[in-house]
């Protein structure tokens, strides 16, 4: 068996593609030179919302039936902070996130993972340039990787050409969903031998082990 490719569909601020992150941990450990993070937009433009009580409500509990699934923490700190009519939009982490791919595609995964970690444990609201920024750089000064641009919230905020390339690549995404009539997210779409299978639900939220055995199932 060859993997030839995997296409990883997901969005930033997606509970359950939380959940998949020691899943994807392993596929870009394992995997880094044919994994592709695709951000499929869900809750960026028109996706994107004003945080009400009884919305707040619902994704608490979706984010303890998260917790209890897959072992995920979700602190207090994020429930009190960012479920009290913040903004739930995930443009900046997208434009954050292509920007990291520009300079390097291992980079990507491992900025995912900090600011889904700077939200549900930290309590840090990731839907603000300037949060957002922060995360980011620091993720890059700690992992050696040379963001370049000393403005970076600046950048996430004004910049046409990353807003644009940003655009592009979730309509991209979104493309290619409506041609392989696939849905939600997270998803994974894993190229094996020149044939293609769609993995998701547990087996990406059941972490490293699952999915391996999801892989190795694909023969």
């Amino acid at each position: 068996m060859h993997i030839d490719k995997l296409q990883y569909i997901f969005d930033p601020l997606c509970g359950w593609c939380y959940a998949s992150a020691p899943a994807l941990a392993h596929l870009a450990q394992h995997y880094g030179d044919r994994l592709e993070l695709m951000p499929g937009g869900l809750f960026s433009d028109e996706g994107a919302r004003q945080i009400t009580a009884q919305w707040a409500e619902l994704a608490w509990t979706n984010d303890q039936r998260i917790a209890s699934l897959t072992g995920q923490p979700f602190s207090g700190h994020y429930h009190q902070l960012l479920l009290s009519g913040a903004r739930f939009d995930s443009t900046y982490m997208n434009r954050a996130l292509t920007a990291f791919r520009q300079i390097d595609a291992a980079a990507e995964a491992g900025l995912l993972h900090a600011l889904q970690n700077a939200r549900y444990v930290q309590g840090r609201d990731t839907s603000r340039s300037d949060v957002v920024a922060d995360i980011s750089a620091a993720w890059a000064l700690e992992h050696h990787f040379d963001v370049g641009d000393d403005d970076l919230a600046g950048r996430l905020d004004t910049d046409g050409d990353l807003r644009s390339l940003t655009d592009q690549r979730i309509a991209g995404v979104k493309r290619l969903m409506g041609e392989k009539g696939v849905s939600g997210v997270p998803l994974l779409l894993a190229t094996v031998d020149g044939t293609e299978y769609v993995i998701s639900g547990y087996d990406l939220y059941g972490g490293a082990e699952s999915v391996s055995v999801a892989l190795a199932a694909l023969t």
